[in-house]
């Protein structure tokens, strides 16, 4: 209810009355049953603005630690994160990856939307970066369709590094269903799994308009760290497997 009371009453209305996102391609995306949403990442505020798009709900995994604060401040940010569509990652597997990946399957199995950054971690220039195969076995696991999504303007609103930034209008695009069908009982290729996250990867630029870089976006940040007057720390993040 908590999620619904956000999306409708108290945060959806200002922030499409203030941001009034644009969207297209929603049609794309079915009206029930599951699909996995691959977006771009490209601030905090994407979570946001592309659930807003959509009259479903729109379940992200985010970090256990989002979950098992203690005290009044450890109780907001749990009953936030839960109301308003994130589940904490099932660690069972061993490891984030894994755990992505568990939660997943869970929510895709009782027909929810699932939302997944394939990049693993947002952009730190404004530039597509490298997909994580995860993305490619959810979809060859579950049979779900993957739609992808490019979320732009964000990067503005809410620049990586800044609470605020400046006024622009989001725009949410919502490419046509993938089906990797044709590659079923093959989730343990990993030529297959890359062969298809990169696909994947493709509409994500096509729809974005970002520059590609074929490098993963936590090595990209790494090096930019290492320049000289480099001084960036964006905070926690979402995890994708």
């Amino acid at each position: 209810m908590f999620y619904w009371f956000l999306k409708w009453i108290a945060l959806g209305p200002w922030l499409r009355l203030v941001f009034r996102p644009r969207v297209s391609g929603a049609e794309n995306v079915p009206d029930e049953g599951p699909a996995i949403l691959a977006s771009n990442h490209l601030s905090y505020a994407d979570w946001l603005f592309m659930p807003l798009t959509l009259p479903r709900r729109v379940t992200f995994v985010a970090k256990a630690e989002y979950f098992t604060g203690t005290g009044l401040k450890g109780w907001l940010q749990k009953t936030f994160f839960a109301g308003s569509g994130q589940v904490p990652i099932d660690r069972s597997g061993g490891n984030a990856a894994e755990g992505a990946i568990i939660s997943a399957k869970r929510l895709l199995a009782e027909g929810e939307l699932f939302g997944i950054y394939p990049e693993g971690t947002r952009s730190h220039d404004g530039k597509l970066y490298r997909g994580k195969v995860g993305v490619a076995r959810l979809a060859l696991e579950t049979k779900a369709p993957v739609i992808p999504v490019a979320v732009v303007g964000t990067d503005v609103v809410a620049p990586p590094g800044k609470t605020f930034g400046k006024f622009t209008r989001p725009v949410v695009r919502f490419g046509k269903p993938l089906d990797f069908s044709r590659y079923e009982g093959m989730e343990n290729d990993r030529y297959i799994l890359r062969s298809i996250t990169d696909e994947i990867m493709y509409e994500i630029m096509r729809l974005s308009g970002q520059e590609y870089v074929d490098m993963y976006a936590t090595r990209a940040k790494e090096l930019s760290k290492k320049e000289p007057g480099s001084d960036k720390d964006e905070g926690p993040e979402k995890l994708a497997s």
